[in-house]
């Protein structure tokens, strides 16, 4: 066994070695921007915290010295490289703006994480009123850092700003927590919030399709936690092309773990059966639920003492697929605990990260939704806002609204003092026999479907694999639709505009034959047949009668009542399953449609459901996995936020 493993792994890495030969010899040589090199001097510096341990940082400051300016800082698991004080990145700083008006930019390797020393935890757990100079945490990592960069870099004013996108984002919203008094503006954008809920579980159920990016996080360092400039880490690559046969093929999560067993042929393994080198992983295996382990590490439940003096401006696109819970409920939380903050949200048509990009036309997927939407974040938000408190007043008068957000239907900005907007109101509709979603209950009767293990539903109906799915947020759904095991309830054609503002709360009624299951509710968006098919279609799709999915959400069955205390079903029993899906804002357009898909599988965007309950479903066998029949009950409804 060990072997055929070896043989496989070193397969992959040939496999690794050739794409990446073809992709240098196709690589175009591209003029080198100097602009960072010629207006900024680079400094990298070792600072040492409370504890003794030194984080790698590089400063990049103007050349001209006429005048102060702010620091600009983000703190990264991801490498503050080029290393070499000889060698510049050719963009720094949030954008562009921001690097040619002149501010000091600050990157940091977190504590662990390449050229910094100490040892790395994913998600490290908040320290509250620590005591010792051994309690650090990433608060008090951040705070040790603005006040070695204030009393020690030249030209400074004195005000912090920090940001940063996904991981970053997540320091940067752990900066407020605790946060130094040189901290003036921070602006978590797409924020870890909590890892049992972003990017690697939603609501519990496990996020297959982030299976490569585990060793990211998982990787014991070669020396230790001894500093290293080069990654030392490796993602697999998938010996084929279909994702979902691959997957399928694998069986049972157990079956992936020689993925993250890293010893070399001359060394032989002395772990435990079921143990890997890879840490992430193993935990990932044996903490299957809402345990002590992860609810130490959600930050989301340390938000209620942010402080007053730090701005914040939480920023996500509707259509992230890695992390749409962490920023909404990073604005939620802060909002609701810390009454009289300058606090917003900015929310616009993007995938991950998609506004810090410089293409004119912004498309997510399939689906285009405007031109210079995130240049004109750039200029006109994110600039404005770090100015105002950085380099301006400072008060609590930007000229930035609350709520600066995009209706992906109309598509077109809007502004709002809070969200959702005042006007906003609760709307129910049910799902009704006969493929009907109607706004009165009629009968109540039961529809059943067969959830078969060995021909799961697609989460997409593209071929190919891919590191971290995104495109799926927006594809055409029309092929789910015409599968059996995916129920369809939809309205006729709208007769004027429904704005869904805010959340959306799924009330299902539901059963099963066997003990588990998974269930997955997509709202979408259905376009006329006369709708105008843009340039960055696929070929083989149109717009006309485009099912676009606007919202989609899973829960893991077992969690129904509670995150931490699975339980399973009762066979044939009805039973409640509420499941809450992130907010939205898109108007259904008159001529368009509302529908609601339901379904049990969406592979391998989420794992495979035994249907058979187990307490552990990343130790289940292939004989725990049963095809079962569901039943959906036409008294389920779907709660929307809706504006008057």
């Amino acid at each position: 066994m060990r072997s055929s493993v070896r043989v496989l792994l070193l397969s992959i890495l040939m496999l690794t070695v050739t794409v990446s030969c073809k992709k240098t010899v196709k690589t175009e040589v591209k003029e080198v921007d100097t602009y960072v090199a010629d207006n900024y001097t680079k400094k990298e510096v070792d600072i040492e915290m409370r504890d003794g341990i030194k984080l790698h940082t590089t400063i990049y400051s103007p050349k001209d010295t006429s005048k102060e300016y702010p620091i600009i800082m983000q703190r990264t698991p991801y490498s503050s490289r080029p290393y070499g004080e000889g060698n510049f990145r050719t963009k720094i700083g949030p954008n562009e703006h921001l690097m040619k008006e002149g501010n000091i930019i600050v990157y940091q390797d977190v504590r662990g994480r390449w050229l910094s020393e100490g040892h790395y935890v994913n998600m490290r757990a908040y320290i509250p009123n620590k005591t010792s100079d051994e309690q650090v945490d990433e608060s008090s990592d951040t705070y040790d850092t603005i006040e070695w960069l204030v009393n020690n870099v030249e030209n400074n004013n004195g005000n912090v700003g920090i940001w940063g996108i996904s991981y970053p984002g997540h320091y940067a919203t752990y900066a407020t927590v605790d946060a130094h008094p040189a901290l003036k503006a921070a602006s978590p954008q797409a924020c870890i919030g909590d890892f049992f809920f972003d990017d690697f579980h939603h609501n519990g159920a496990y996020l297959l399709s982030y299976f490569r990016a585990t060793s990211l996080f998982g990787t014991p360092r070669p020396n230790g936690d001894a500093p290293i400039d080069t990654a030392w880490y490796t993602l697999p690559n998938l010996p084929t092309e279909d994702q979902y046969q691959f997957f399928l093929d694998a069986g049972p999560l157990e079956n992936l773990d020689h993925f993250f067993e890293y010893e070399t042929a001359d060394t032989p393994t002395m772990r435990p059966e079921g143990v890997t080198d890879d840490y992430f992983w193993n935990e990932l295996k044996e903490h299957p639920n809402y345990d002590a382990m992860w609810q130490s590490r959600g930050l989301i439940q340390h938000l209620k003492n942010v402080k007053s003096s730090v701005a914040t401006m939480i920023v996500g696109g509707w259509f992230d697929a890695e992390d749409l819970y962490g920023p909404l409920e990073t604005y939620k939380n802060i909002e609701k605990y810390n009454e009289g903050n300058y606090n917003t949200m900015v929310f616009g048509p993007w995938d991950h990260g998609g506004w810090a990009r410089d293409k004119e036309r912004n498309v997510v997927g399939n689906y285009y939704f405007g031109d210079s939407i995130s240049l004109f974040y750039q200029k006109d938000i994110e600039t404005k806002f770090f100015n105002h408190f950085l380099k301006e007043e400072g008060d609590m008068d930007s000229g930035l609204p609350e709520a600066y957000v995009f209706d992906t239907g109309k598509k077109e900005w809007k502004k709002y003092d809070v969200w959702p907007p005042e006007n906003a109101v609760k709307k129910t509709m049910y799902l009704s026999d006969d493929q009907e979603l109607t706004s009165e209950p009629k009968a109540i009767t039961g529809i059943q479907f067969v959830s078969n293990v060995k021909k799961p539903v697609p989460y997409s109906e593209d071929v190919k694999t891919v590191f971290t799915p995104r495109k799926y947020m927006t594809d055409d759904q029309r092929f789910a639709a015409r599968r059996s095991d995916v129920l369809v309830f939809e309205t006729e054609a709208m007769d004027e505009d429904l704005t869904l503002a805010g959340d959306i709360m799924a009330k299902l009624k539901v059963a099963t034959t066997g003990t588990a299951a998974d269930w997955i509710v997509k709202v979408i968006d259905v376009h006329p047949a006369d709708a105008e098919t843009n340039e960055e279609m696929q070929d083989h799709l149109k717009m006309s009668n485009y099912h676009l999915m606007v919202r989609s959400e899973v829960l893991r069955g077992r969690f129904r009542n509670s995150f931490s205390d699975p339980e399973p079903f009762t066979p044939n029993q009805k039973t409640d399953v509420d499941i809450k899906l992130q907010d939205v804002f898109h108007t259904i357009k008159k001529g368009h449609k509302l529908q609601i898909q339901v379904q049990s599988t969406w592979f391998p965007l989420i794992d495979l459901n035994p249907q058979t309950y187990v307490d552990n479903i990343f130790k289940a066998d292939e004989s725990d996995f049963k095809t079962q029949t569901h039943t959906v009950f036409t008294d389920s409804n779907i709660e929307f936020t809706v504006l008057k």
